[in-house]
């Protein structure tokens, strides 16, 4: 009567005991390993949990390894980026300035000074106390200098990104630098002008020449980025030398009317497609005498040189000669390769 009593009792712990060991055992081992630098540290006295625990960043070999769950919202297969200065199987960008980069931003502090002096030497006069005289032409002729300047920037930084390399963001800086020197400043100039030498009747067109100066620029230079021009051409005035060709027109001092559509037509063709051929050969050497002779007159102008306005005329008159000639340089030779072909 006792056993028929107390052996279901005992044969009801022994069953829960061994389904309790048993459910134990099918648990996963939990490892606790020190983390990188540390002692070792004792295994923990609690109970595991049901599901293992994700370890800290950077404890062990193996998870250094292996790759992180990408964050909700992230499409699967996009790399993950790599901080400045971060380190890892990825490459880099690199944000250090090169030299080329150090001279392209020489071209923006440039474009910047031509529009300090066309503030200081000719606009504020001329808001203050209606004064017009030697400051024009010092502002006009310091503006000229800097652009000049930018524009030997322009064309030297190429050079040594070519033969030294440069960083990833040339490109864009290369473009930046081109609209504040290329763009906002000529744009800049031909508003101020239109505004001393104009008056207030003019403001309107002038405005209007000025505004289409700065969107021919920054559109030529968005074209210029995403497109791949054919070897031996530019696809519509290059910004440099539409800037040098816009200062020569309003330089020139030629009437209202007259320069503020030259001004308009030279905008139209940085956006056109017209060709402008790269010189190279016979054309390059003429092309580079052509330009020095022009700088050189523009340099002596602004310089004060003896017969300076017969050197500034000189020089523009160069300049607008040299805009016009290279794009009929370019149709005749396409007409003639077709007459070949």
């Amino acid at each position: 009567m006792i056993l028929s009593v107390t052996e279901p009792e005992t044969t009801t712990r022994t069953w829960r005991r061994g389904r309790r060991t048993a459910r134990l055992s099918r648990l996963p081992r939990q490892v606790h390993r020190p983390a990188a630098g540390a002692g070792r540290t004792p295994l923990s006295a609690s109970a595991p949990s049901p599901t293992p625990s994700r370890p800290a960043a950077g404890t062990g070999t193996a998870l250094a390894e292996a790759p992180s769950d990408p964050s909700p919202g992230t499409p699967s297969g996009t790399p993950p980026r790599v901080s400045a200065g971060g380190s890892g199987g990825e490459e880099e960008v690199r944000l250090r300035l090169s030299l080329a980069d150090l001279l392209t931003l020489g071209n923006a502090v440039c474009g910047f000074a031509a529009i300090y002096c066309v503030t200081t030497a000719v606009l504020i006069p001329h808001l203050l106390d209606g004064t017009s005289g030697d400051g024009v032409r010092q502002g006009g002729a310091s503006a000229v200098m800097f652009i000049l300047l930018g524009a030997l920037f322009d064309l030297c930084d190429g050079i040594v990104a070519r033969r030294f390399g440069g960083s990833g963001m040339g490109a864009e800086l290369d473009n930046l630098s081109d609209l504040i020197s290329f763009g906002l400043a000529p744009a800049y100039f031909v508003l101020v002008w239109g505004l001393v030498g104009g008056g207030e009747n003019h403001l309107g067109l002038t405005t209007i020449s000025a505004v289409a100066v700065l969107l021919g620029g920054v559109m030529r230079l968005a074209r210029f980025s995403i497109t791949t021009m054919r070897d031996g051409m530019f696809e519509g005035m290059p910004i440099p030398f539409a800037a040098l060709t816009v200062l020569s027109v309003v330089l020139l001092q030629l009437s209202f009317v007259i320069t503020v559509l030259a001004v308009l037509a030279i905008a139209y063709l940085m956006v056109s497609r017209v060709a402008y051929p790269k010189p190279t050969g016979r054309l390059a050497v003429a092309t580079a005498g052509w330009g020095a002779v022009n700088i050189g007159c523009l340099v002596a102008w602004a310089l004060d040189s003896p017969g300076g306005e017969t050197l500034l005329v000189t020089g523009c008159c160069l300049q607008v000669a040299l805009a016009a000639a290279l794009p009929v340089t370019a149709g005749v030779r396409k007409v003639a390769g077709r007459r070949l072909a």
